[in-house]
């Protein structure tokens, strides 16, 4: 007898016991003989007949759509290589719009706040300052608002002092959110901050429409901070996996640098505000 693989109905099984009830906002009713959510469980999730996801699980159905999938996807948490292997194994091509994740995971906060003496955050494709590091916070004391890089380039009056070479850093800003609208024209929030800024900023409009783009120069970002004076930073930035368009980004000076030092002094003083605060 000849037993018919079914990757699909395992990976699914494998993934729906991995959820409790409370991890999804449902109620646990009566002994679980297994753990994690029942088939109909997630079916409720995911706005589906059970019986349907119940064929799938067994191997019965094995051509779903891609809107069942994307709604088994959402039902399940899956992160996006888990959505992609989920695609893969059904032989269907993953849709290129992606819901953009508005929170960053655990571990990568507890990466941030490991970087005790450089300023460390984390972007969007719109530039969205999602998180950022004590020590970046400070960096960023002198802006009204920190949230968005490019609003705070362009719109912020702080920023004309901050940033030692303004013009350099902006069109750098503008490069980036024109690589990202290369990469996905439909982001519903780079739509949302382009039309701003075009609106609010001449200059912005001007070098957006100018289709400026080049790639990222090794020279350091010169800032000027009110409280410890001028900073030399190589930026680095880092893909985050498992989060598309997410980038994580470290200010780091020289070591033993003039600039170190202003960091680690900057460092001191936001430390003493915030027990001050306590």
């Amino acid at each position: 007898m000849v037993t018919v693989r079914n990757s699909l109905g395992d990976f699914l099984r494998a993934r729906r016991s991995r959820l409790a009830p409370g991890d999804v906002g449902l109620p646990s009713h009566g002994v679980r003989r297994v753990a994690g959510l029942r088939r109909e469980e997630v079916a409720v999730l995911a706005g589906m007949n059970s019986d349907y996801y119940a064929r799938l699980e067994q191997g019965r159905e094995r051509s779903p759509s891609a809107q069942v999938l994307e709604a088994i996807s959402a039902a399940l948490r899956l992160d996006d290589p888990a959505r992609d292997h989920l695609y893969r194994l059904a032989r269907a091509v993953p849709g290129t719009r992606r819901t953009p994740r508005k929170t960053i995971s655990v571990p990568l906060r507890h990466l941030l706040d490991g970087y005790a003496t450089v300023p460390a955050f984390v972007l969007n494709p719109a530039k969205d300052l999602m998180a950022l590091n004590p020590l970046a916070e400070a960096l960023f004391s002198p802006f009204q608002a920190v949230d968005n890089l490019a609003r705070m380039t362009f719109l912020d009056p702080a920023a004309r002092h901050f940033f030692a070479d303004w013009q350099r850093f902006a069109e750098s800003i503008v490069a980036g959110l024109r690589h990202a609208d290369g990469l996905d024209p439909d982001h519903p929030r780079l739509r949302e901050l382009v039309s701003t800024l075009s609106e609010r900023s001449e200059t912005f409009a001007a070098l957006w429409s100018s289709q400026v783009i080049y790639g990222k120069s090794e020279d350091p970002t010169e800032l000027v901070h009110p409280e410890v004076g001028p900073l030399f930073l190589i930026s680095q930035s880092f893909d985050v996996r498992g989060a598309d368009g997410q980038l994580l980004v470290i200010f780091q000076p020289d070591p033993g640098s003039s600039s170190a030092q202003a960091l680690t002094l900057l460092g001191s003083l936001d430390a003493t505000r915030r027990s001050a605060t306590l």
